[in-house]
């Protein structure tokens, strides 16, 4: 049988097909010029199970930096020691108002046609991830949300629910390579909002926890140092502030700190379904940050208007050349 890759080169020859290969080649040739590549993610890829591919991606270094969704923080972890307990619903769309209801009295919180079940995701992480918050206030520390998550999963607490092969977590791959991670709006997450619950408690310090100011200047750091002259590729699942937040860290650094030496994004490629209208920063075609001062002309841009949970395994796969 032929590769993925020779199929998706004999097959994918036109329209959003051509598109994705066409990113794919760009992906592998920025990694062969030695640049590095930041991925962010948007919607529930996590629950998708998207650490089935980008773990390895992490692992091969084919990836150096995440920015994501405090949503895909957490359910990859979810996924990892409640995965029997999930519930797939594919007549999702045909599920009434009573039925809705019914889902949320056994406790089984519906994503399009995945539910994740409360006890044994959620809480069953809460108990613990509040250990390793707390026991970090109580050393006078101040970490990131992914830092503590880190922390959790290499404490190896949470072995005794692995429901999952290990190698398919993305978060725990990536806690093993301490990736730098950035995640935006953290706070709209489960995580985030039982974090919040124990300050209002007074159980915790809202300032245990750094904030997406910190993030940001994290990035900037981490930018500079990386970028070279080259710059940075962009790789973009979906839209969102997963992606908004860290591409505004270039003209930050080029027009509001004068670093005018500063390269621009090397690579952009975002999968959305996304169209662009009423103003969408997500469904903005590439070229639109261009005048934003984000991406250069040169910079080689590409946009696969499809689904994300069919694209980006695929494209990983080339990049993989599997």
């Amino acid at each position: 049988m032929a590769s993925i890759s020779q199929f998706l080169e004999t097959h994918f020859k036109h329209f959003n097909a051509a598109a994705l290969v066409d990113a794919a080649k760009g992906y592998r040739q920025h990694l062969a010029e030695n640049k590095k590549m930041l991925i962010s993610l948007a919607g529930a890829m996590s629950t998708a199970e998207l650490g089935i591919s980008f773990a390895e991606m992490i692992r091969q270094d084919k990836v150096h930096i995440v920015s994501c969704t405090g949503a895909n923080l957490e359910e990859d972890i979810m996924n990892l020691v409640a995965h029997h307990q999930y519930q797939r619903i594919p007549n999702y769309r045909d599920l009434t108002p009573d039925q809705e209801w019914g889902l949320l009295e056994k406790g089984l919180n519906r994503v399009t046609d995945t539910c994740i079940p409360e006890e044994e995701a959620f809480r069953r992480l809460q108990k613990h991830v509040f250990q390793v918050w707390k026991t970090a206030e109580e050393n006078e520390e101040r970490l990131f949300p992914h830092e503590f998550m880190y922390r959790l999963l290499l404490s190896e607490i949470l072995e005794q629910y692995y429901e999952i092969d290990p190698k398919n977590s993305w978060m725990l791959a990536a806690a093993k390579k301490n990736l730098p991670l950035i995640v935006p709006g953290w706070e709209d997450s489960t995580m985030g909002n039982i974090f919040a619950s124990y300050v209002l408690k007074g159980e915790l310090k809202a300032s245990t926890m750094k904030s997406g100011i910190e993030y940001m200047t994290f990035l900037a750091d981490w930018y500079t140092s990386n970028a070279g002259d080259k710059g940075i590729g962009f790789f973009q699942i979906g839209g969102g502030i997963a992606g908004d937040f860290p591409i505004c860290v270039v003209p930050m650094l080029y027009q509001d700190l004068e670093r005018i030496d500063t390269p621009f994004w090397s690579y952009f490629c975002q999968i959305s379904d996304s169209t662009t209208s009423y103003g969408s920063y997500s469904g903005a075609v590439p070229n639109e940050k261009i005048t934003w001062g984000k991406l250069d002309i040169h910079t080689p841009k590409f946009i696969i208007e499809s689904d994300a949970t069919i694209v980006a395994p695929l494209v990983f796969a080339y990049v993989l050349d599997m």
